[in-house]
């Protein structure tokens, strides 16, 4: 005979802690890809800070009118300018991308810690069980003996 089945009273806790790791799981993905975007336009734009040094040094070989000059280094300092605000975002979403790191490991941490404790639960349960059983065949024996001694 088996008893009442397993019934884990914080399953909805339980469940609500899986989805809400599932949540940081998705806002750390979209953390990861808006950083890897980032580290891109960082890597364009010191390509077009490359490209615009370039372009001054080759204008200085050929003649060149003081316009152009001054065209040139402003886009120069332009690009540096747009180089230096990608790096500062960049900043800002490794800092987004370790807080939605930490956050996905402490949502994890929390429905681990019911995860154990709905094991210790159900093991206890099947301890349970398993001691009605015994004690329940032991009736039984004590009856069979009794009977056969009678």
């Amino acid at each position: 005979m088996t008893g009442p089945s397993f019934r884990f009273r914080l399953e909805r806790v339980r469940a609500l802690r899986e989805r809400r790791e599932d949540a940081a799981k998705e806002e750390l993905a979209g953390a990861m890809l808006r950083h890897r975007r980032c580290e891109e336009e960082v890597e364009a734009a010191a390509a077009r800070i490359a490209h615009a040094r370039a372009a001054q040094i080759n204008a200085t070989r050929v003649t060149s009118s003081a316009s152009e000059m001054l065209a040139r280094q402003a886009y120069l300092e332009r690009a540096e300018r747009a180089h230096q605000a990608t790096r500062v975002d960049l900043q800002r979403q490794e800092i987004e991308l370790a807080n939605r790191r930490e956050a996905l490991t402490q949502a994890a941490r929390d429905r681990q810690a019911l995860e154990r404790l709905k094991e210790q639960r159900r093991a206890d349960h099947d301890r349970e069980i398993a001691r009605r059983e015994g004690l329940m065949l032991d009736e039984i024996a004590i009856n069979g003996f009794r009977r056969n001694a009678a």
